[in-house]
């Protein structure tokens, strides 16, 4: 149900606000004819911008690097695509045909505005807007246009450390709330005492209900030391809950590990909260270290992992699987592009739990093992995840993202909308209170375990 995902804490990721920030610049009825005009430019500038940089995107992408934001499985362009952009913005000779692109409804309001409007507008907030309806014009929730300093904010999202709240968010994309997935262990979240499943209401005072997540969680990061007021609803108690909570600075470990004994058999437990730049590197020197141990087979747990980085999910598929297609792409003209796994490849018993917040790049981990049975995948039916969103910087300093293409497991399946069925469905233990639950009682980690198990025996290893 949480497609998205962001971390807010000096870093974060996600969706929605139409919210414009003041330059402080005020628009006076004497600048309205050459104001007009700036705002119309600014809108066939941004047309070019996406027409010209889109065509670079697709002819690049092979080289470029990829990524799955906060749940999503984006595409950034190389350099050039960025260049591109900048040209396109410095170009001239717009002007005669501009106001004829201008509607006459859209310069009525915008003179209601400057006229009777009680409070000021100014021309950048404006031109956001204009750049924001464009995008609202797709209809697609991961279409999204970020200003330059919304974009600078979320270039820190993949880094493994950041400074903010300490916690991982994600947003359900039917309902727009923004929840939390979990607050990191003794970061600022979790000082403060904000919980996993809270409802994210307001920041500082602010309704955010709806807005994109990645502008959310910008609002809560911020300079270590500084505070930050964060407004839950909790639907354990119906509660509205106001937490002040002091930013500082969080580095996250996206893998964890734990060595397990089970009927005399030594067993690996990896955990990953999401695809991030250490991720791979994470992942391997955690596995590494199982196998090094005596581990006889290893549980990978994707569950709440709304995805991350194309780069690292490939990578880490790349010794688990034999020699052949990881994932596949396909944009809206019929053009492929093939990830593919190199012949190296362990032989150990495997078993990887999803549930319904498993998304993009944890059902591309999970299709590609299940399409090439090197494990077996545990728990209820993932997110549904799968499309392909491009990251277009624009010179400027600003960015688009746009949803260009369809992904596709090893097998061909397209399981956007649809999700991974489960080889063995397993429904989440219930729980009482806010205490996390014990691997004895949680009912879909036993069922892996079970089953890595059987695998071992079936094998004689």
């Amino acid at each position: 149900m949480f497609p998205v995902s962001v971390r807010s804490g000096c870093h974060g990721r996600k969706k929605e606000w139409n919210a414009a920030v003041g330059s402080g610049k005020e628009v006076s009825v004497k600048e309205r004819g050459r104001f007009i005009l700036g705002m119309v430019l600014g809108i066939v500038c941004t047309v070019l911008i996406f027409t010209g940089v889109y065509a670079v995107t697709a002819k690049t992408n092979k080289d470029a690097g990829n990524e799955i934001q906060q749940g999503s499985l984006d595409k950034d362009t190389k350099e050039d695509g960025s260049s591109e952009a900048g040209n396109l913005l410095s170009q001239g000779g717009l002007s005669s045909d501009a106001e004829k692109l201008m509607d006459s409804k859209a310069v009525y309001i915008m003179r209601l505005i400057e006229n009777y409007f009680l409070y000021d507008v100014t021309q950048e907030d404006y031109q956001t807007a204009i750049y924001r309806a464009l995008l609202n014009a797709c209809n697609d929730p991961y279409s999204v246009y970020y200003t330059p300093e919304e974009y600078a904010s979320m270039q820190e999202s993949t880094s493994g450390i950041y400074c903010g709240i300490g916690c991982l968010v994600q947003q359900n994309i039917k309902t727009m709330l923004i929840s939390i997935v979990r607050p990191f262990k003794d970061s600022p979240a979790a000082k403060a005492g904000i919980r996993a499943g809270d409802i994210v209401y307001k920041v500082d005072g602010e309704d955010v209900s709806g807005q994109d997540i990645n502008l959310v969680v910008s609002k809560m990061k911020g300079e270590a030391g500084t505070k930050v007021m964060i407004t839950v609803y909790r639907e354990s108690t119906g509660e509205f809950l106001d937490m002040e909570v002091t930013r500082d600075f969080v580095e996250v470990d996206t893998v964890s590990s734990e060595r397990l004994t089970q009927d005399g058999h030594k067993l690996g437990l990896i955990t990953v909260l999401e695809f991030d730049e250490p991720t791979s590197k994470q992942f391997s020197t955690a596995f590494k270290e199982l196998t090094d141990w005596g581990a006889e087979g290893i549980v990978i747990d994707l569950r709440d992992n709304p995805g991350g980085l194309l780069d690292a999910v490939t990578e880490m598929l790349d010794p688990l699987l034999p020699e052949g297609l990881t994932v596949y792409m396909q944009d809206k003209y019929g053009t492929r592009e093939d990830y593919e796994s190199d012949a190296a490849c362990v032989d150990i018993p495997m078993a990887v739990i999803v549930n319904g917040n498993s998304a993009s790049a944890s059902e591309i981990f999970a299709g590609a093992v299940q399409d090439y049975g090197v494990a077996t995948i545990v728990g209820t039916q993932s997110y549904g995840k799968g499309i392909v969103q491009s990251i277009v910087p624009i010179g400027d300093g600003s960015a688009v993202k746009l949803t260009i293409a369809d992904y596709y497991t090893p097998k061909g399946r397209n399981i956007h909308g649809v999700g991974i069925t489960p080889d063995i469905v397993v429904e989440p233990a219930e729980r009482e209170g806010s205490e996390p639950i014990t691997h004895e009682e949680d009912t879909q980690f036993m069922s892996a375990v079970e089953e890595v198990l059987r695998q071992i025996n079936v094998e004689g290893k």
